[in-house]
């Protein structure tokens, strides 16, 4: 018998177990679908040896001195910045997010302080009475050439919609600054793990608590395993049986090359904001590991409306079909719900982390530790 049964190796499974059978003493099973733990953050060596993602590049950034500090219990790290430039029509190379630099280099202009930057955007925004969407947020900040260079099409191809239907918490994520910083993020912590995410999760994971299965599939074992209570972490949807119906999510198809030559591009990550080409973005994994290798490893991510579910699609009717759904699973005894996919958020890894840590508080505050009294049962399942 188990105290837990942990549905998902990713982040916040990860996590989750680690915290119940470590602090608590309690067992868990750890199960995951796929042939990995790790989730979306697996990384490998590939046959030329080049430590790459599988599922597109990671890089892990966090304000949170408490998730920085948990995660730093399983690996020593490597600092990293990462910068992403953005190839646009007329093959320029400029960084992303948009920067005083980028600034100049597209309008042959030689603006030198972030006065100059804030007055060139406020001379292109475009008033607009309410921000709703992510086409408001941006062409009121910034105005529609800049709308158009870098986000329509990025955003068209990534969400298969127009800026215009989607919600403005998409663009919000992408800032605009009148500085110099050319970094993607900003963020307290900026590293990556020094052995790679996939040797952390195994640190998080080796416990004699602790008993993993992957290629193991909750509907195929839920009657045969016995568990007291259970974490979910797989998409909320899809626990009740899809009852109100599906819950969108964006896919990804990735072509992963290696190349034999020592680089492929300045920094970790190009993207291509126009319409004319079908993928979105190309990384380099080098950048972020600073292995050094006479070849390289490049990924290549093309958006796509089926496959694995990685990005909820942030729509108001969609929020409200979430929240069908979050009713159920408040109403479920001895379920917990936690991370991206069962809580229908765009989370970043770090908050994952976070939301996994607050859900261990809860857990602790209101859960006993099994007592040798307490009657074996199996949890709910769903559907």
């Amino acid at each position: 018998m188990f105290d837990w049964l942990v549905v998902g190796a990713g982040f916040a499974g990860a996590t989750l177990a680690e915290r119940l059978a470590s602090v608590r003493g309690e067992r868990v099973a750890v199960i995951d679908r796929r042939d990995h733990i790790a989730g979306n953050a697996y990384d490998e060596n590939d046959a030329a040896g080049i430590l790459m993602h599988r599922y597109g590049p990671h890089i892990f950034h966090t304000n949170s001195d408490q998730v920085f500090a948990h995660l730093s219990r399983f690996t020593k790290w490597r600092a990293y910045e990462h910068r992403v430039l953005a190839r646009v029509a007329d093959g320029k190379l400029v960084p992303m997010p948009i920067n005083r630099t980028t600034v100049n280099r597209l309008n042959n202009l030689a603006l030198t302080t972030e006065e100059e930057v804030e007055a060139f955007f406020q001379s292109r925004a475009e008033t607009v009475p309410e921000i709703r969407s992510s086409e408001d947020v941006v062409v009121s900040r910034v105005g529609r050439e800049l709308y158009e260079t870098f986000f329509r099409g990025y955003t068209r191809k990534q969400w298969g919609l127009d800026p215009s239907e989607l919600d403005k918490s998409v663009t919000s994520r992408v800032p605009t600054r009148p500085s110099n910083d050319d970094r993607y993020f900003t963020d307290t912590h900026q590293f990556m793990p020094l052995d790679g995410y996939t040797s952390m999760f195994k640190r998080m994971l080796d416990h004699p608590n602790i008993t993993v299965m992957t290629g193991t599939d909750y509907r195929a074992v839920r009657d045969s395993i016995p568990y007291r209570r259970l974490i979910w972490t797989g998409p909320v949807d899809e626990f009740f049986g899809h009852r109100h119906g599906k819950l969108p999510y964006r896919s990804l198809r990735f072509k992963h090359e290696t190349l034999n030559q020592e680089w492929y591009q300045p920094v970790g990550t190009v993207n291509f904001p126009g319409e004319e080409v079908p993928y979105t973005r190309i990384s380099e994994y080098k950048h972020l590991t600073g292995q050094v290798h006479p070849m390289t490893t490049i990924t290549t991510e093309f958006p796509a409306a089926e496959g694995d579910p990685y990005y909820p699609v942030p729509r108001p009717e969609n929020q409200e079909l979430y929240k069908r759904y979050e009713a159920l699973a408040d109403a479920t005894p001895d379920v917990w719900f936690v991370g991206r996919l069962a809580t229908y958020r765009y989370y970043n890894m770090d908050q994952v982390v976070a939301q996994a840590l607050a859900t261990f508080r809860r857990i602790e505050a209101s859960v006993p530790p099994r007592s040798a009294n307490d009657i074996p049962q199996l949890a709910a399942t769903g559907d």
